[in-house]
């Protein structure tokens, strides 16, 4: 037997998979993820016996009402919907997971961007009794938009509730049709689609019998076969400075370091790195992690960076390698996912946070929205956006900003918008 150590050694280097749910109303996501839940053992004895006696049951019975495991708050068990995004943890002997509930209500969709902006996968699910004459209900193509706009790499489409349809091939088959031309408008590359029943557990865990016409894997095997993109130690070098670390000033052995995580590329020691925005540039001394000494670290680590000269270095600055800086502008093209429920209004004041730096910003103009029945951009007249609408705008900072696209790196190429009066987060922005 292997000792725990080496049990969890060995789905470590599986790679952990950070997925999120998402779809319509009543598509079954959280009954899904408390199958995954269950059938993987990830659920405790205590749990079933407390979810076996809860008020809200909407099973009948002495059946296992699986939503419960996800929907935790009150008032998502009174109303048999997802209002928050729920967090939840499992592990096969092949695989780690992170798994997010997200909501399916329109009103809540703001709560899905916020679950899927660190996804590796997200599963779309679509209840096949739902889908007349092939057409996909609007939360599924609004969440599909989501997913590409954030790049999530991998896309599964669970065509849920199969069992009410009789397991009929041709439902499948018209469900499969209408989501390939969806994921042609949207410039989604790729997706899986299966057929399951999350209440019943067919095609989740293990393969039924039910459909002998669908020839690939079930979900959970799915799952684990994905690859996981590791963040790239070939990108370019960023490091946000999180903390500058300052001791013994009086000394002569004083220290000087400045703390951060690399969020991209690889660092040395004798590399010629640029502080941004100054454009200040300086020699790596020393690499510290963990309290010790190291030549190099790579995106992912904590560290402790020692140049070899005293520069200006503050926190919310990157430090680049000097060969292939970031971009440094104050004026930004951008997407916005609106998360307030006060609408963007180009007069007032919001703040900026990118990384460790908050600067001021103010929106010069709202171009587009996009019409998620449509999948299509249009002009927006309003100038303004609602909560859970996505637009492109042009905003500027106060000071300029060492940034890079969001499709070549999103951890410098994200921020949130903070209103200054209220404090609320506004919207989610990524650079264009």
């Amino acid at each position: 037997m292997n000792a725990p150590n080496d049990y969890f050694n060995s789905i470590s280097e599986q790679g952990l998979l950070r997925l999120i749910t998402a779809g319509s109303v009543d598509d079954g996501k959280s009954t899904l993820i408390g199958r995954l839940l269950y059938d993987s053992k990830g659920v405790f004895a205590d749990q079933l016996d407390a979810i076996s006696r809860a008020r809200h049951k909407r099973v009948e019975g002495d059946r296992i009402d699986f939503a419960l495991l996800t929907d935790g708050l009150e008032a998502e068990r009174e109303q048999g919907i997802t209002i928050d995004v729920a967090y939840r943890y499992f592990a096969t002997p092949r695989r780690k997971f992170i798994v997010a509930d997200a909501p399916g209500h329109e009103q809540y969709t703001r709560n899905m961007v916020t679950g899927a902006s660190t996804a590796d996968a997200a599963i779309i699910l679509i209840d096949a009794s739902r889908v007349q004459d092939g057409q996909l209900l609007p939360q599924t193509k609004r969440h599909s938009t989501i997913a590409k706009l954030l790049g999530i790499r991998h896309i599964v489409v669970a065509v849920n509730k199969m069992d009410l349809v009789g397991w009929d091939e041709a439902v499948f088959t018209r469900i499969q049709a209408a989501y390939g031309t969806l994921a042609e408008k949207l410039g989604i590359q790729q997706f899986h689609i299966l057929p399951l029943s999350a209440l019943e557990g067919d095609n989740v865990v293990h393969e039924s019998a039910h459909t002998p016409w669908y020839s690939g894997p079930a979900l959970l095997p799915l799952l684990e076969s994905l690859d996981v993109e590791q963040l790239d130690a070939n990108s370019p070098l960023r490091l946000p400075v999180q903390w500058v670390i300052r001791h013994g000033g009086n000394s002569t052995d004083d220290f000087r370091g400045y703390a951060g995580r690399i969020s991209s590329g690889r660092l040395n020691i004798g590399d010629e790195i640029v502080v941004q925005p100054s454009g200040v540039k300086a020699v790596v001394q020393g690499i510290l992690r963990s309290g010790e000494d190291r030549n190099s670290a790579i995106a992912g680590d904590s560290v402790v960076v020692v140049l070899d000269r005293d520069v200006d270095v503050s926190r919310g600055d990157i430090l680049s390698l000097a060969n292939s800086p970031a971009h440094v502008e104050k004026n930004l093209e951008a997407e916005l996912c609106w998360l307030d429920t006060q609408a963007l209004n180009p007069a007032r004041k919001y703040l900026l946070k990118h990384g460790s730096r908050l600067t001021s910003a103010k929106i010069r103009a709202v171009h587009t929205q996009r019409n998620i029945h449509e999948l299509q951009e249009e002009q927006n007249s309003r100038q303004s956006l609602e909560m859970n609408e996505i637009g492109r705008v042009s905003l500027t900072v106060r000071e300029a900003l060492p940034h890079d696209r969001y499709s070549d790196l999103p951890a410098t190429g994200s921020f949130i918008l903070i209103d200054a009066a209220t404090h609320q987060t506004a919207a989610a922005g990524m650079i264009r």
